[in-house]
């Protein structure tokens, strides 16, 4: 044998050689579901909400008894789902008819790019025209998203460096200066802008609102505070509160997976890591404390009856926002876990092909302290399901990447 063998044999016998050049990983979960199948389903129910609705009336948001939409106005912070949702079934089908749907009900948000009495523009016109900018290439809606970022931004306050989530960013004088986590998801928007045409601000105050939230809003074990309360004239930390969770020091389901959500965009907006990090920190939290079936109670530490509640929206918004870490990190267990619950999502308990309903996924919690919207159908619970389908139905088409 000659010595460079023999060098080799030794090397490997000693583990300082691997046996193979191959990544060991954990294999993919089984997708249980049809994509085909839950177009058609999604078709189907969206037809009947457009053939009932009357859009004089505002935009769908959630359901009545009889499975029927109930309408708000084009300023509640859910109005761009609907539409939302509609570009995502036109995207899922290839069909004509949804195209039209959809810039029916995006037409009457064009109204909000000047609108500056709420931090969630980003939901409500980047879930509407970003996509149908996205899909159609229309120019008027690039022009409507540059406009509402700009309006946007006039919400962050460099004294204390994060946006002004709720509150009169006109009211002099103020004593608080409250950033809720869900305002993570609106720096979307933001950053889209500054890389398209907007002005380059809009992205530094994204990281620096992204940065002042980071170093705020995270417990030690990955788990969030809802809001964090700020002096408005020094920044300083007056108090954190959790407001729609059990309490002040429980992990509210839908607040977590907007901090997962909103951190895995940043970091595909910016290649900042550590964004990635507290986002699979985040992640990890969440999946150490699933129940059985995967998809999170209301808040994950409620006891009792009130913990029986399932929240569909927070579990659809985990698990796109886990599709995309995966993409990041390459880590398959984010994948396998996103298809967990999908899986689960897609069966018979979770989805609302029955009755009258008009919608597709049942069982979401919207504010249960103040027992608003227990047990009912969302529109962002459809928007961000049909999301995470499409994301995954995108990897799936790619094939395996290992």
């Amino acid at each position: 044998m000659k010595i460079k063998n023999i060098i080799l044999l030794c090397l490997f016998l000693t583990g300082a050689v691997s046996v193979s050049a191959k990544k060991e990983v954990t294999p993919k979960e089984k997708i249980t579901f049809s994509f085909d199948n839950i177009s058609s389903l999604a078709e189907k129910q969206y037809a009947k909400a457009c053939g009932s609705l009357d859009i004089s009336k505002g935009m769908p948001r959630n359901a009545r008894p009889d499975g029927s939409w109930r309408q708000t106005g084009i300023k509640d912070w859910t109005s761009g789902f609907f539409a939302g949702s509609l570009w995502y079934i036109y995207e899922l089908s290839g069909n004509k008819k949804w195209e039209n749907e959809a810039r029916k009900w995006t037409a009457p948000l064009a109204d909000l790019q000047s609108y500056d009495g709420n931090h969630d523009t980003g939901f409500m016109v980047y879930c509407s025209f970003g996509n149908g900018y996205r899909l159609t290439g229309d120019a008027d809606y690039k022009q409507i998203i540059l406009n509402t970022a700009e309006t946007l931004s006039t919400r962050f306050r460099p004294e204390v460096g994060s946006m002004l989530s709720w509150g009169n960013i006109h009211a002099k004088n103020p004593t608080q200066h409250i950033t809720i986590i869900d305002n993570m998801m609106n720096l979307e928007m933001l950053m889209y802008a500054s890389k398209n045409g907007g002005d380059h601000k809009l992205a530094d105050l994204s990281v620096t609102h992204s940065n002042t939230t980071l170093k705020h809003h995270f417990r030690k074990d990955g788990s969030s505070y809802h809001g964090v309360i700020y002096n408005p004239n020094n920044g300083e930390v007056i108090n954190k509160r959790t407001y729609q969770g059990y309490n002040d020091e429980t992990m509210w389901a839908r607040g977590q997976s907007w901090g997962i959500y909103g951190y895995a965009m940043m970091y595909r907006e910016t290649g900042i890591r550590k964004y990635l990090k507290i986002a699979q920190k985040c992640a990890d939290r969440c999946i150490s404390r699933l129940p059985e079936d995967v998809i999170p109670y209301w808040d994950y530490d409620a006891p009792g009856i009130p913990k029986r509640e399932k929240d569909a929206s927070a579990a659809a918004i985990m698990a796109s926002a886990f599709l995309e870490i995966y993409e990041h990190s390459g880590e398959i267990k984010y994948y396998n876990w996103a298809v967990k619950i999908l899986n689960t999502l897609s069966t018979k308990t979770y989805l609302a092909d029955k009755e009258n309903y008009q919608c597709l996924l049942l069982h979401s919690v919207g504010h249960y302290p103040g027992d608003i919207e227990v047990n009912v159908n969302i529109n962002y619970a459809d928007y961000y399901y049909l999301e995470a389908v499409i994301r995954l139905k995108r990897l799936s088409e790619k094939g395996s990447i290992f």
